[in-house]
């Protein structure tokens, strides 16, 4: 890449560990390869992935000094040679669809690759259009291309406040599935239901499988899980027979007893899965994304946000994100 004389600020860490080890530093703004766009970032949106490859609990391990983040809007700045989808001016935002060891969004500007990019419908803002991919499509992979999603099925949602529940919750609604949705706290109840929520079983103070067997006689058809560890074994005694099990992330932290005996006596499917099943392969991505696009243009989508930080706040964004309190997308505001 060549560097211009120009600057740019972004955010990196130089070593592994809590929220403040974030910076904001200044570097020198260089020109996209042959098949990169750079952007001019308008908004990022947050994720869990980046706290956890932060602090050096990822799937990868960054290679420091490193920047991070997977989700931007923008505005086009400038295109690689071989660039053909997208033009200088475009308003865009980003699919995850990369490493972070090699890309990262946060930052006033952002070079990603051009199959990370998108247009999005210009009946959404800036702010939301950070935080539509991720949610969307991680759901939609989960529920529809591995769940095989259809009418009356009976989906358990777990860690329902994140992004990623919500958007579990609409799709499920959009297939008339029927949504159960977990929350440990009664004060995320209410918008749970508003979002769109059959059922919500508040963890705290509820037993799971016992609410679930109430709710459906003989169990969830689908089951939708970021928490893993001994939630696993818990999900296989609140699933119907032959239920699939979607494992989607690592919240716990704690070992997984896995569940033989339910798994042999009700025919369990169980399986691991990521977002980047969906987005690094094309002919997958393809109807994950047209699907999103048009249920966000027809209105049967839509982000849900919960708070927006200044770029200069990113430590405090990340906090906020660790406190659990958000329900729904984490935003930081760019520019």
């Amino acid at each position: 890449m060549n560097t211009t004389d120009k600057k740019t600020r972004i955010v990196q860490f130089n070593e592994t560990g809590s929220a403040d080890v974030l910076k904001i530093e200044e570097i020198d703004l260089v020109e996209p390869k042959e098949n990169e766009v750079r952007l001019k970032v308008e908004a990022l949106g947050l994720n869990r992935a980046e706290v956890a490859y932060r602090s050096g609990q990822y799937l990868e391990k960054p290679k420091l000094p490193s920047r991070l983040g997977y989700e931007a809007s923008g505005i086009v700045e400038a295109i690689g040679s071989k660039v053909t989808s997208v033009k200088v001016g475009d308003k865009v935002s980003t699919i995850p669809s990369f490493s972070m060891n090699d890309y990262g969004t946060y930052g006033e500007t952002t070079i990603v690759p051009e199959h990370s990019v998108s247009h999005y419908p210009s009946s959404l803002s800036s702010i939301e259009a950070a935080g539509i991919w991720m949610p969307f499509i991680t759901a939609y992979g989960g529920l529809i291309e591995n769940g095989g999603l259809k009418t009356d099925d009976t989906v358990l949602i777990t860690a329902a406040s994140s992004s990623v529940g919500f958007a579990a919750i609409a799709l499920t609604k959009i297939k008339g599935g029927i949504a159960i949705a977990t929350t440990r706290k009664e004060n995320k109840k209410q918008q749970l239901l508003d979002a769109g929520a059959d059922h919500v079983i508040v963890t705290d103070t509820e037993d799971l499988v016992e609410r679930v067997m109430e709710i459906t006689g003989n169990g969830a058809s689908i089951a939708f899980d970021p928490i893993g560890g001994p939630m696993i074994e818990t999900l296989a005694k609140a699933a119907a027979p032959q239920a699939k099990i979607i494992e989607y992330g690592s919240l716990s932290g704690k070992p997984a007893e896995f569940p033989f005996g339910q798994l042999l006596q009700k025919r369990l499917h169980i399986q691991g899965y990521i977002l980047l099943d969906i987005s690094t392969d094309p002919e997958k991505l393809k109807p994950a994304r047209e699907f999103v696009y048009n249920a966000l243009e027809n209105g049967k989508l839509k982000p849900t946000i919960d708070k927006v930080f200044d770029f200069e706040d990113i430590v405090k964004a990340h906090e906020y994100m660790e406190s659990n309190q958000q329900l729904g997308k984490i935003i930081v505001k760019v520019s």
